[in-house]
Formats: structure tokens, sequence, C-alpha cells
């Protein structure tokens, strides 16, 4: 799978004015190379539509139902051509991919969310960044239908914690959907830095090697996860030797 280059597209990232005159032509653009991209690889490879937080990474608080929509219409409406898995990522409440969910159209391709987490609450009780725990969220994703539900753009060391809960509240309620993680490389900030995620380049951790992510995931894998891959800072390298570890058997 290979996910569209739409993650930016939004007027947090592009300005109010770029993104209302171009916002649904770039997103049609976004999903088209992806699609030629699959086809001059000959390979059977799956497009997940990315649908960002609307109005900036890490910031639940700022989400505007009433503005949503508008932003929302115009990257759906751009990628739908060429989405065969809709993709709702780095979402920090529960909120957010409830209101994803309604403005996809009803015949609509398997929908995806996947959630970040609070790196500083750590494995002991996993939450979204929103504060929400990932119990909660689990349960209310179940009650959408969601077809996966994913983890990502969090430090690796929160992930299995993440995934344990995930995998206690299906097992409880007898609904089951596929788990899944991209975790990110960034190096460790506290929450207060989160108001300025948008704003800087993070540093990447150097103690995070392909072994070490390819260690994690062989943990995330005897957990239950089933779909593993990279956020930020994750590259190519990475995917090949998590690949690697699928045809040693490692899921």
């Amino acid at each position: 799978m290979i996910t569209t280059n739409s993650y930016a597209l939004v007027p947090f990232h592009l300005g109010a004015p770029a993104f209302y005159a171009h916002g649904q032509q770039w997103a049609d653009l976004a999903g088209r190379l992806a699609r030629q991209a699959v086809q001059e690889s000959r390979r059977n490879v799956r497009v997940a539509a990315s649908l960002p937080p609307l109005f900036g990474s890490y910031q639940p608080a700022l989400f505007d139902v009433v503005r949503a929509p508008e932003i929302a219409q115009r990257l759906i409406a751009g990628l739908a051509p060429y989405a065969d898995i809709w993709l709702a990522e780095t979402l920090s409440s529960i909120q957010e991919a409830e209101f994803i969910q309604s403005m996809l159209p009803e015949s609509s391709q398997p929908f995806w969310v996947s959630f970040t987490l609070a790196d500083e609450a750590g494995g002991t009780r996993p939450i979204l960044r929103s504060g929400e725990p990932v119990a909660e969220a689990t349960q209310a994703m179940l009650s959408l239908g969601v077809d996966a539900l994913l983890f990502n753009c969090s430090a690796p060391e929160t992930m299995l914690a993440a995934i344990q809960t995930a995998q206690q509240v299906m097992a409880s309620s007898g609904q089951f959907c596929p788990i899944g993680v991209y975790a990110n490389a960034f190096c460790s900030h506290d929450a207060e830095a989160e108001t300025a995620a948008n704003e800087y380049l993070d540093d990447m951790r150097p103690d995070l090697t392909i072994r070490a992510y390819a260690a994690l995931a062989e943990q995330w894998l005897a957990a239950g996860a089933t779909l593993i891959g990279g956020c930020c800072g994750i590259g190519p390298e990475y995917i090949r030797a998590l690949a690697d570890l699928q045809c040693r058997g490692g899921g």
C-alpha cells in the first residue's frame, strides 16, 4: 500500500487563499500521481487516500466543525477517483474520525482511521492527544464500523500498549478489525511543544536505527498488529526491513 501525498493540503499549511483556489485540483494531482506510480510499478499495490487533520497536527482543540466540511469536501472530491482506501490519519480525537466518516460518499471504499498518541503518556495508559483513552477510541471506532484501526505519528515506544488495549476491547466486545502501526522517528518533546508542532522541523532520533525499528515491529506483530509501516523519519530503507521481516515469517 502507498499513501497519497495529500497530508499538507489544508489551509493551515497552504494558506486559505491557495487552498480554496487550488485545493481540490492539488488533491486530484496527489491521487493521480499515486495511481501512476502503482501502474508504473506493475505491482498489486493499493492507494490509500490520505485525509489529514484539517486544522493542523496534534491540536484537537482547533477542530472547527463549522469550517471543516468545506475543507473536507475539496479533499475528498479530488482524491475520490483514485482511492482504494480512505485513510484518515494522525487524528487526535474521536470527533475528528466521526466527522470524516460523515463526509465520505455512501458507496465508499474501506475506511481506515489512524490516531496519534500522547507520547508523554508512555506505555502505561495509552491516550490520544485529546486525552481520550485508547480503549474509548477503539470502542467508538468499532461502533462506527471502521475497516481498520491504526496508530501513527507517535513515538514507537507508545504503540505496544495501544495495540494491546485495542485487542482487549475487541475481545471483550466480540467485534474485530485489523490493527496497524506506523510510528515516527521524532526526538521527544513535551506536550507544550505540540502547539508549535506544525511550525518547525523536528530532529530525528539517532538511536532509532533500522534494526531497532524492526525489533519494535516484531513486538507489534506479536501483539496482533497486521498493518505495519512508518511515518515521519521512517524512510524506504526501514520499509524494506519490514518487508524482509514479513518474508521471514514475522507477519
